[in-house]
This record gives C-alpha cells, sequence and structure tokens, in this order.
C-alpha cells in the first residue's frame, strides 16, 4: 500500500510540472523613454505555453540598451511588444536626449567646410568660432569651448552628402547667443582633442544662466557688449 501511495504521489507531481523557459524580467520599475541598464534586468523561469501572446527575452544582453515604449513595472516579463532598440524608438516614444540639468539642446547648422570635413560624431565637443563683418571690419573670434555634440543630422542615406545638422547641449542665455550669430555672422566649429574633454561628459552650471528662465533675451548691443573684439 505505501509503495501504491508514492508512485500515485509522483505521477500526480509530474503531471502537474510543466515546461518551464527563462525570461528576462524588470528587477525595478522601468520607465519610458529611459534606456535600459543591465542592472534594473534579472532572469526567471515561467511556465512556457505553446500559444503564448508575447515574445520574450532569454537574454539580458538582448534587452540592455532597449528604449521602454510603455511603463514596465518590477518583476515583470519584458516582451518585444514594450520595447524598441533606441534608433527605431521614433516620435514621442524615443529616449529622452541626454541633456544635464539647467540645460537644453539646440541644433545649429552644418556642412564639410564648416563641421571639420564631417569627422563630428556624437560625444564629441566642438568650439564655435564666429566671423563679423560690420562697418567695413572684419573679425574673427571663438566665442564658445566645449559644446557636447549629442546628434549628428543627415540627409538622408541616399543624399550622401553628410551631416547637415548638429545637436549641441548648452544654456538657455548660450542658446539665445548662439541663434543671434547663426542668424547675422558666420560660424565654424573646430573639433577638441578628445584629452580635452570635460570629465564626466557633464558641463558644470551657468553661474550666470543656472535655470532655463535665467535668459532675458539678447541684442545687438548685449553681443556687442560681451564680444567686443568682434565690433
Amino acid at each position: 500500500m505505501i509503495v501504491a501511495f508514492v508512485l500515485v504521489a509522483l505521477n500526480a507531481s509530474q503531471a502537474g510540472t510543466s515546461p518551464q523557459q527563462t525570461v528576462v524580467v524588470a528587477s525595478k520599475d522601468l520607465e519610458p523613454r529611459i534606456p535600459i541598464t543591465a542592472d534594473s534586468l534579472t532572469t526567471r523561469s515561467i511556465p512556457l505555453l505553446a500559444t503564448y501572446p508575447k515574445v520574450y527575452f532569454t537574454r539580458i544582453e538582448e534587452v540592455q540598451g532597449m528604449v521602454p515604449l510603455v511603463a514596465i513595472q518590477k518583476d515583470q516579463a519584458v516582451s518585444s511588444n514594450d520595447v524598441a532598440k533606441a534608433n527605431q524608438a521614433l516620435g514621442s516614444q524615443s529616449e529622452y536626449l541626454p541633456i544635464p540639468t539647467g540645460y537644453v539642446a539646440l541644433t545649429i547648422p552644418t556642412s564639410e567646410q564648416q563641421g571639420v570635413g564631417n569627422y563630428i560624431q556624437p560625444a564629441d565637443y566642438i568650439s564655435v568660432i564666429a566671423t563679423v563683418s560690420t562697418a567695413g571690419k572684419v573679425a574673427t573670434k571663438t566665442i564658445f569651448y566645449h559644446l557636447h555634440v549629442i546628434k549628428v543630422g543627415t540627409p538622408g542615406a541616399a543624399a550622401n552628402s553628410g551631416a547637415t545638422s548638429l545637436t549641441v547641449v548648452v544654456s538657455q542665455c548660450q542658446a539665445e547667443v548662439l541663434t543671434w550669430f547663426i542668424t547675422y555672422a558666420s560660424l565654424k566649429y573646430s573639433l577638441e582633442s578628445y584629452h580635452d574633454y570635460l570629465q564626466g561628459g557633464v558641463p558644470a552650471p551657468d553661474p550666470n544662466c543656472q535655470r532655463i528662465t535665467d535668459a532675458k533675451g539678447v541684442t545687438l548691443q548685449i553681443i556687442q557688449a560681451s564680444f567686443p573684439t568682434l565690433f
């Protein structure tokens, strides 16, 4: 009787055991548009069902760097419907630009001659040189150093004509000054040596423009006072 009982219990246990699959799950809450890091993921075994409606990932490396399209809760399995590669997450679902607190992103025009033969790439730092012609006088001066490039815009693969724009991180006050020079002067960029890049890649707060609301606008008189050797 004891042997029969053991066999019945063993058969029942095996019948109730379903195949398992290993999937990637969130080890903490994941917010939309913020790239996923490896330390926010783990793996777990869940029952394998033939008619599973979602496609799951089996390795953390497959999900690392992707961007959530929706909020993903802690302990939730990450499915292919919930995430996308950073360069494929378009529109309002794209990843956040890496802009430090108190700064903004500004897109400035470029070309092969203006932008170091198209060698400028995301994560590079550039200096901005302005040339002003006024009252019969022509002058050139570097107006900004260490502007962090976070995106490089192109007209499309078919055009094959290089970058058309650079998106840089600046304070809102710098954005106003750059906009003035883009409108009324000629700009050129120099690519800084990586040995001179900012430590940590984060600019120090601008003491004169710590918040975007500190920008009060610029006029010709303000530009002349700020860059007297150009005028």
